[in-house]
């Protein structure tokens, strides 16, 4: 059976006749992503007896897919999300890739679908940038989103394991997520979760996403921008981002508190790196604006609704954002919860002091300004491949 590795070296490249014009930064500047689809994309199919077939990198286009296809009837779909910045030199990078490949396999195989070669898989997104690298933008806060996705795709009504697949790569410019660094408001949820103990909260499977949409309707008609998605009065996610509170401390120093992985959250890329970020102020190096004599004290823990409110009563609580690959970071500004409004501290220029050090780290390495933990890697091209 040939393997994931095997073929990728036979990768057959078709270019398009016909390129598309590319997005403006202006047409970037209203948020959100995915609104134009680049030239190409990668495809690859997995068949039960032949195995994986020698990827693809095409024009974008349609696929042909049975109408009695797994990943129709019973979500036998997996997605990943990630992203490619332009650095000083010229040459795209890829921001911590090898996590988003390592979530993207875990995904899968929680939907039961063919495993992957994630190094061979990573090579070739690379150089599907490097070909449509006219389409990464060059400007701060602007990426290109590339968006990997496997579903099963065999033919059956049968609720079974899919032993037939595709997997491709599609990728989008984007601008700023949120046209301003306004904080957000929440809805907390009392009627519904997103994820629960034992379930595929911690997965990146289509199936997590759409039942959240109602409740995303219902938040924005109540005057709120998206859910915090609740497990009793615990905090899991707030829209789909992670949660993180920033606290005094008595002698001076902040804690950074967020969500525990309890397999009822998506253990983010982001958070993981806010986390580290702020981890290693100012031992290893200091934070854009923050006091070298100020320590940073992170921890995953849970975090309830009480609690934030006793903070805040206390007046302990310096700030709350949301982290993910989209938005990279957002504050928080007010909570709906329980028939109260919880209003959080707020700042002119959007972020606080510590979400705005964060994120001014986080973009200079992303954009190859910064070097840190070869977190930040150029798209070279492997002439073998």
């Amino acid at each position: 059976m040939l393997t994931f590795y095997s073929q990728a070296s036979k990768t057959i490249v078709t270019l398009a006749k016909e390129l598309k014009p590319v997005t403006t930064l202006a047409e970037l500047a209203s948020g959100g992503l995915g609104k134009t689809i680049i030239d190409h994309m990668i495809l690859a199919s997995y068949d039960p007896v032949e195995g994986w077939s020698a990827p693809e990198i095409r024009p974008y286009g349609p696929l042909t897919l049975m109408p009695a296809s797994t990943c129709f009837q019973y979500a036998t779909s997996a997605l990943e999300g990630m992203k490619a910045y332009m650095g000083p030199d010229g040459v795209p990078r890829l921001f911590r890739a090898d996590m988003n490949m390592a979530r993207f396999a875990r995904s899968a195989k929680r939907v039961a679908l063919p495993g992957f070669d994630q190094t061979e898989l990573l090579k070739l997104i690379k150089r599907l940038v490097m070909i449509d690298k006219r389409w990464v933008p060059a400007a701060r806060g602007h990426s290109l989103y590339i968006r990997p996705m496997i579903v099963g795709t065999r033919s059956t009504m049968n609720l079974s394991t899919s032993d037939s697949a595709l997997l491709w790569v599609m990728c989008a410019p984007c601008g700023p997520y949120f046209a301003s660094a306004r904080p957000l408001s929440l809805y907390a949820a009392a009627d519904a979760v997103r994820a629960w103990p034992g379930g595929t909260g911690e997965h990146k499977i289509a199936g997590n996403y759409g039942p959240t949409l109602p409740h995303h309707v219902e938040a924005q008609a109540a005057g709120y921008d998206m859910n915090l998605w609740m497990l009793g009065d615990k905090i899991t996610e707030a829209g789909v981002m992670n949660f993180f509170v920033v606290l005094k401390r008595d002698d001076g120093d902040l804690d950074l508190f967020t969500p525990l992985l309890d397999g009822t959250i998506l253990p983010g890329i982001t958070r993981d790196s806010m986390l580290a970020l702020a981890a290693a102020h100012p031992s290893r190096m200091v934070l854009p604006g923050l006091s070298e004599k100020m320590h940073i004290h992170t921890a995953e823990r849970t975090i309830t609704m009480p609690e934030l409110e006793a903070w805040l009563a206390e007046g302990r609580v310096v700030e709350v954002f949301a982290v993910g690959t989209a938005v990279i970071l957002a504050p928080i500004g007010r909570i709906a919860w329980s028939g109260k409004e919880i209003v959080l501290p707020t700042f002119e220029q959007g972020r606080g002091p510590v979400g705005k050090a964060l994120y001014e780290r986080i973009t200079d390495i992303q954009d190859g300004l910064f070097p840190w933990e070869d977190w930040s890697v150029p798209c070279v091209v492997d002439s073998a491949t």
